[in-house]
């Protein structure tokens, strides 16, 4: 799934946020914050598609018969 608020940013917005980025975290820190942020990114999206597959399985499963 492409990030389709990112299609609007050309080269210049983007070196400016990463200029900010490096102001406001420093050289020293930004390695560490964007490990964080991609390890979360990846975790989220595998989360995403365990619910995703768990939907559809369960949609699947024919239903339980009463026991009488």
């Amino acid at each position: 799934m492409p990030l389709l608020f990112l299609s609007s940013f050309g080269p210049m917005e983007i070196g400016v946020i990463i200029i900010i980025a490096l102001l406001l975290f420093g050289p020293k820190k930004l390695p560490e914050l964007a490990k964080s942020v991609g390890q979360s990114w990846k975790e989220l999206r595998k989360s995403l598609s365990g619910a995703g597959e768990d939907i559809t399985s369960s949609s699947e499963e024919k239903p339980a018969q009463p026991k009488s």
